[in-house]
């Protein structure tokens, strides 16, 4: 199931920019304190890292991923999602744009 929308969130209006544009992403929190973003990568081949453990969910397009430490790379559409573990990282490969929710844990 993709989420697509979310009721009442206090939104940061200034964008995250990350990759020279290539990742473009808004913070938001819930009503019930959830920290989250929502945003799009556009086509690259990028490495994130993390520091809280991630869950990203696709709500539009798709991309390839692949966890640190792992040589296998996984495809998710909308409304599929992976984890990430905290102080870890994966790579992201986009061929035409990944709009996504990232739940932070």
């Amino acid at each position: 199931m993709t989420t697509s929308t979310i009721q009442a969130a206090l939104l940061t209006t200034q964008a995250n920019v990350y990759f020279d544009g290539r990742c473009v992403s808004h913070s938001f929190k819930t009503p019930s304190g959830e920290e989250k973003s929502v945003g799009v990568v556009l086509p690259a081949t990028l490495t994130f890292n993390t520091a809280k453990a991630e869950i990203m969910e696709c709500v539009a397009g798709a991309c390839e991923y692949r966890l640190k430490g792992q040589e296998q790379w996984h495809t998710v559409q909308a409304g599929e999602q992976f984890s990430i573990a905290e102080n870890s990282s994966f790579d992201i490969k986009v061929t035409d744009s990944f709009h996504y929710i990232c739940h932070y844990a």
